[in-house]
């Protein structure tokens, strides 16, 4: 195959543009009506609680901890095996992210490990919905409930996912969004946090406006507050008119378009890797599920041969993710964990958008079988 088959893409298209091109016109790039529509409508798409956008998921995550407020030594328990946005948006509060292990099967945060990193500081735990799977969230509200702690859920793979019949963010404390690029929709950017809890959703509202005090509602009005007041501190979060206009073309495409597109890609990897050996798959539950990422496991030591192997056939992959305890500026903690190390050597991530047309994913499949089986014969040799 000539052409590179990407590993994920932002699949946008006339739609968007025409979408963007209204706010163009409008001659208000900015936070305004366009960003308000967004958030009501993914309230009412979701349900649960209220919205509000921001310019990135780490955004998203930043603000939450600011928002159930801690403070510099707090401890926030989070995988170590996950993108490195959760850390950096847990050590921007001055917290401690306490990394730990996962469960090998789903990829999501082990609490039986995690219990054992409770200290006098630990306020809160971040689970991270991985590849779009939840794990057990009823364990982690009851876990949370046990030990006081609050709840920022990373459901950056997850937008669409039902647990037990209700949408990811439906329920639950504190549950955080990434609508970059390559989500499961875009906005560009952009990100969102929504939450029931009325003083987390003021305190996030002001924050993402530098900390004006109540500047949201004038904002969607194509107005600034000039005699204002600040109350505590803020960013330059909030998320653009442009940015939200394609956000509401694509959450118009999900549901018809892209959600099925993501699951119909998913089911046709599992059924036809699930035989091979030397891969291991992760639980088969798509109808539920929304992948953001396919990881596979590719056991035995052949992982980064695979991996070479598919990018010299213009095929991309990508390991998610590196664990955040052997980074240099996380590694103080001085903690090993042996499943999450095992686990990163294993996984391999193939393409997953919904630009994959069956021809391309026909010559992904026929590669990975290809690779294992002369590897095989190789050996046999």
């Amino acid at each position: 195959m000539k052409k590179k088959i990407r590993l994920s893409k932002s699949v946008v298209g006339l739609l968007e543009k025409k979408a963007l091109g209204k706010v163009i016109d409008d001659s208000y790039l900015g936070m305004g009506k366009y960003v308000e529509e967004f958030e009501h409508e993914l309230e009412t798409y979701i349900g649960g609680g209220k919205v509000i956008c921001v310019n990135s998921g780490t955004a998203a995550l930043h603000l939450a901890l600011m928002g159930i407020g801690l403070v510099s030594g707090d401890e926030v328990l989070v995988q170590s095996l996950t993108f490195v946005a959760c850390f950096q948006a847990i050590s921007a509060v001055g917290a401690v992210p306490v990394a730990c292990e996962v469960i090998p099967e789903t990829c999501t945060i082990d609490l039986k490990d995690a219990e054992k990193r409770i200290t006098r500081k630990t306020k809160a735990i971040m689970p991270v919905h991985y590849a779009g799977r939840t794990g057990n969230l009823e364990e982690v509200y009851k876990f949370a409930r046990k030990h006081g702690l609050r709840v920022i859920e990373d459901a950056a793979h997850a937008f669409g996912t039902l647990y037990k019949g209700k949408k990811v963010g439906s329920f639950g404390d504190v549950v955080c969004f990434s609508f970059d690029g390559i989500k499961n929709i875009t906005s560009g950017e952009g990100g969102a946090v929504l939450t029931k809890d009325a003083k987390v959703a003021e305190f996030v509202m002001d924050a993402r406006l530098l900390g004006v005090h109540k500047d949201t509602e004038k904002r969607y009005q194509g107005k600034r507050s000039w005699e204002l007041n600040v109350f505590h501190q803020g960013y330059r979060y909030h998320m653009s008119n442009l940015f939200a206009a394609i956000g509401l073309s694509q959450l118009k495409r999900f549901e018809k378009e892209l959600k099925p597109s993501r699951q119909k890609l998913a089911k046709k990897y599992h059924s036809e890797l699930s035989l091979i050996n030397d891969i291991e798959l992760f639980p088969n539950d798509y109808d539920k599920v929304v992948p953001h990422i396919f990881p596979i496991k590719v056991t035995n030591g052949k992982r980064d041969g695979l991996r070479q192997y598919l990018m010299d056939n213009n095929i991309e992959c990508g390991v998610h993710y590196y664990p955040n305890h052997l980074l240099k500026y996380y590694r103080k903690q001085k903690v090993r964990l042996p499943v999450t190390e095992k686990i990163y050597n294993e996984l391999l991530s193939l393409p997953l958008h919904p630009d994959i047309t069956d021809k391309d994913q026909k010559y992904i499949i026929e590669k990975i079988k290809g690779f294992l089986l002369n590897f095989k014969l190789t050996i046999l040799s």
